[in-house]
């Protein structure tokens, strides 16, 4: 067993919690001092941390200023808003505020490839973690999604990091210098966290800071860099693609993924289904490509990809209906894309179910979506009524208080060919333990469907 190197000062970790519990754990492997503070009485992670590390001071309830300013450093919490008082209080006193992943990044020794962006995160990160794999790459996969970052660096002999990264984390993140770097998309979230829009696009650039190489979205417009003309960046879109540029090009009839000129392989050997899962099989080469992967094993996984749980998932077809749990579709960008990805590939019409608690947003992008592809609209939840007052006049809908009842009505009328969607554009937390909860009772109502 290796000695621990005892250093002086002391690292107050706020808010407990999966997160916090890893940064407690790397700390005192470091061999720092920590003390937890955590506003909730009786936190996730508690009992864990009181077991593991009984020397521990473990300060509960509101938040002391006298007490953080007393650390050399605060550890803060994704969860928790750097506006919040005593926090603010801790940056103006000079002390600095980092994040689990810049505790991270300091310690790392191989490439990082990061990612963020409102939506499809977790799938693109999955995807290039794969395409790394598949390539041979000893790679270690996590951040927001799933595995923390600290508990990474436990994996020995890493070649390549894969960090799906928030606009949270990336608020206490100053020296993340990533291999390469992308913003997927963006559109409203967290708009009960950030003054507006301007704010949230702020803490999502974070990420392209000293970055090496970075990979922006064509078809949206927030998300390109602003970096030095030496760093190589690269576009994805759905579009015809320039030179070295990722995109669609139609050949006798046929859409193939492509680099500039060259055709990769046909769109419909996807398993994954919509365009915005095309745009996602883009970014996962794009990003790929810039770290070093071969094409050839990309495209392989590609061929092989299924998505990941409750992100536009098919479940089953009943009477010639198919039925997609896209429960992670918990704010508007995330449902349009679903709405305009599945819809622009069937035959029929889409009903979707909508509602849930909607983060303060805006709901007024599904209309032109819902006017083009539904055929109907099921509404659940406590923002219902805000989501029915933006859907297009004409478009038949009804409001329901439980998930077998939204199916059901769904299924009563859809017409075969259609396809039923639930993709919520909002928080699930009103009538859900959370989103997976969500989308596991639309699955279990879907198959109980006779």
């Amino acid at each position: 067993m290796s000695q621990v190197i005892l250093r002086s000062g002391t690292k107050a970790v706020v808010g407990l919690g999966i997160t916090g519990l890893s940064c407690v754990r790397y700390l005192k492997q470091q061999g720092y001092a920590v003390e937890v503070h955590d506003t909730r009485q009786n936190p996730p992670g508690l009992a864990s941390l009181q077991q593991e590390f009984p020397d521990v001071v473990v300060h509960l309830g509101a938040l002391e200023p006298e007490r953080l300013l007393k650390a050399e450093e605060v550890v803060v919490s994704p969860g928790l808003s750097l506006r919040e008082p005593a926090l603010a209080a801790v940056a103006a006193a000079g002390i600095h505020l980092v994040g689990d992943i810049e505790l991270f990044v300091r310690a790392a020794q191989a490439p990082v490839i990061a990612i963020t962006g409102s939506n499809a995160k977790s799938t693109v990160t999955t995807l290039v973690g794969a395409m790394a794999a598949h390539a041979g790459k000893r790679v270690a996969v996590g951040g927001n999604l799933g595995v923390p970052a600290l508990e990474l660096l436990q994996q020995e002999g890493v070649d390549l990091y894969v960090l799906e990264l928030s606009s949270f984390q990336l608020e206490t993140t100053h020296s993340l210098k990533a291999r390469v770097a992308t913003i997927l998309n963006l559109s409203e979230d967290h708009l009960d966290r950030y003054d507006g829009m301007s704010a949230y696009h702020q803490a999502k650039q974070r990420i392209y800071r000293q970055c090496q190489a970075a990979v922006f979205n064509r078809d949206d417009a927030l998300t390109p860099p602003l970096l030095p003309a030496s760093v190589p960046v690269s576009g994805f879109g759905l579009g015809q693609p320039d030179l070295g540029q990722w995109g669609i090009r139609t050949e006798q009839g046929i859409r193939y993924l492509a680099l500039g000129i060259k055709c990769l392989m046909p769109v419909k050997e996807l398993p994954l289904m919509g365009d915005h899962n095309v745009a996602n099989a883009l970014a996962a080469l794009a990003l790929g490509y810039q770290a070093g992967l071969p094409i050839p094993a990309m495209l392989e996984v590609l061929k092989t990809f299924r998505g990941l749980e409750h992100r536009c998932q098919h479940v089953r077809e009943v009477d010639a209906v198919n039925y997609y749990d896209d429960s992670k579709g918990t704010n508007v960008g995330a449902t349009v894309a679903a709405i305009e990805g599945l819809g622009s590939t069937i035959a029929g019409k889409l009903i979707v179910i909508l509602g849930g608690v909607g983060k303060g947003q805006n709901f007024k992008p599904l209309h032109d979506p819902l006017a083009r592809y539904a055929r109907a609209v099921v509404l659940m939840g406590i923002d219902a009524p805000a989501i029915a007052s933006c859907l297009p006049k004409g478009l038949a809908y009804h409001h329901v208080d439980s998930m077998a009842l939204a199916v059901n009505t769904a299924r009563s009328m859809a017409v075969a060919e259609d396809v039923v969607l639930l993709s919520p554009a909002c928080a699930s937390f009103d009538m859900f333990t959370d989103y997976h909860d969500r989308g596991r009772q639309f699955v279990k109502a879907v198959e109980a469907l006779a």
